[in-house]
């Protein structure tokens, strides 16, 4: 038995069952984030050995390490000169693996799993984030509500955590009841109709092209999605306000401020942050006046944009994309995990909007009180390794690469290639790729059908998140060919990237 384990984790169920949710969102007003990232260096350099030996091996000395300006010199962490460096004992305080009672797994561009560890005291600080979600945007606390997990489950992170997240809430006394019919549209759809109309309301959790796809799949088979009151909760990739308009006209939704939310997570940290009704009502007025957007995050783009605690985890930015630092059961200092992005304080927020003529508290308002923190945001492009998303699962160019590395295919092509996920005309999303021809080859539909059926394969192959989570009706990339080079793909004598 390990007493020290239990003491901890019952001094963590009576911290998340007893203290109101507006108390613990409040905390960072009264406790500094900066002082508790300094304390969780301090911790984990004392702690655990993988930590320490990456700062001995730098010559770093963590007594010297005193003040915020000392903390954002430290080295950056990352999968390559960390992660992929060291035992997972060593990740874990003490080295002891059995510390953390959960296993999850994400997949790296090898397609090989990297493996994450976490304990119960982890899912707390993850669970309230859902709490953000089920008390301000859909008001779980006094409507029973079935929340059916959609995400993938297994071994992947997004389906056993949510879940486990969901059941804490449920603990804590919300009148949710979980139903893990995991990414099964079938399954989902029968549950919905099975069980929904016990329920005040039905929240659906899930990647943005997956959750579509249920809807209008049930849609086409006469369910009549307005009858369960549908709220979404979302995760794993940007996605439009039109995008969201669109899908809460097919459920019957039609406040968009507080009948869906989107997760910032990443499989390194859990949940980062989450989507707001204060960060929606900011987000479409920002859609609206894209001027106004590109002056905030000086791109044309629209990003993620969501509310985080600093206490649960401590953002910064170099070179324009984000770090963090957090406890996890691998806990990490200052990991780079390559998402281009920035941070926003909440009243630099409010005042740059202000001198824009908008003022969502007040829009806000109109409808309560519910949604509304003194919390900083944050903003999310995407990853900035040339990485994209596709129902919640990373693709990396290495896996496509190796699909146009295969015998004949080569012969066609140059290996250059831009890759990048894009909606039809009815806002369903697809994989497209348009590969660049090698000199004198004509390009006709078997080479393309050729192509995309080689990299299928390798997707398949290489990426697990890619074949366990993305359906199979939408695996197939959709390929277009390109002359060598074409000025809007591949201009000659500037640098490539691979991704848009």
């Amino acid at each position: 038995m390990q007493q020290e384990q239990s003491d901890r984790v019952l001094t963590a169920l009576q911290e998340f069952f007893t203290t109101p949710l507006a108390t613990k969102l409040s905390k960072h007003q009264q406790v500094s984030p900066q002082a508790a990232a300094l304390e969780l260096f301090r911790d984990v350099a004392a702690t655990v050995p993988a930590y320490k030996t990456f700062l001995t091996g730098r010559g770093i000395e963590p007594t010297a390490i005193q003040t915020l300006a000392d903390f954002q010199q430290l080295p950056l962490l990352t999968k390559d000169n960390y992660l992929r460096c060291h035992s997972l004992p060593s990740f874990c305080r003490h080295g002891q693996l059995e510390r953390c009672d959960m296993v999850a797994a994400s997949s790296g561009s090898t397609g090989k799993p990297t493996y994450w560890l976490r304990y119960l005291t982890d899912e707390l600080q993850i669970a309230t984030r859902f709490e953000q979600i089920f008390h301000d945007s859909f008001s779980a606390d006094t409507r029973p509500t079935l929340a059916v997990v959609c995400f993938t489950l297994g071994t992947w992170v997004g389906g056993m955590f949510t879940t486990d997240c969901c059941r804490h809430l449920a603990s804590k006394g919300y009148p949710i009841t979980v139903v893990t019919p995991g990414n099964n549209k079938t399954e989902i759809c029968r549950v919905v109709q099975e069980l929904g109309s016990l329920f005040e309301q039905v929240v659906l959790l899930g990647y943005p092209p997956f959750l579509k796809d249920v809807i209008d799949t049930g849609k086409a088979n006469g369910i009549e999605w307005q009858r369960y009151q549908i709220k979404l909760v979302l995760a794993g990739e940007v996605f439009s306000e039109e995008w969201r308009s669109l899908v809460g006209e097919r459920v019957g939704a039609n406040n968009p401020y507080y009948d869906s939310a989107s997760l910032y997570g990443t499989a390194d940290a859990g949940v980062l942050g989450n989507e707001t009704p204060l960060s929606i009502c900011i987000r479409r007025f920002l859609a609206e006046n894209p001027e106004v957007a590109r002056t905030l995050f000086g791109e044309s783009r629209l990003p993620t944009l969501v509310q985080y605690d600093p206490l649960s985890r401590f953002f910064e930015v170099q070179d324009g994309t984000l770090l963090f630092s957090g406890d996890n059961g691998i806990p990490l200092v200052r990991y780079h995990i390559a998402d281009t992005g920035g941070i926003i304080a909440y009243d630099a927020m409010l005042e740059f909007l202000r001198s824009h003529g908008f003022d969502p508290i007040a829009t806000l308002q109109q409808q309560g009180t519910r949604g509304i923190h003194a919390l900083p945001f944050v903003y999310v492009f995407g990853r900035a390794n040339f990485t994209i998303s596709y129902f919640g699962a990373n693709i990396y160019p290495e896996n496509v690469i190796v699909g146009l590395e295969q015998p004949q295919i080569q012969e066609w092509v140059t290996g250059k290639f831009v890759m990048e996920i894009k909606e039809d005309a009815d806002r369903n999303r697809f994989f497209s790729i348009v590969v660049e021809l090698a000199p004198g080859v004509e390009g006709n539909e078997a080479k393309r059908n050729a192509i995309a059926t080689s990299i299928h394969a390798q997707l398949l192959r290489l990426n697990s998140e890619f074949a366990n989570y993305v359906p199979p009706e939408y695996q197939i990339p959709q390929i277009s060919l390109a002359p060598t080079g074409d000025p809007e793909y591949f201009p000659i004598g500037v640098k490539h990237r691979y991704t848009r």
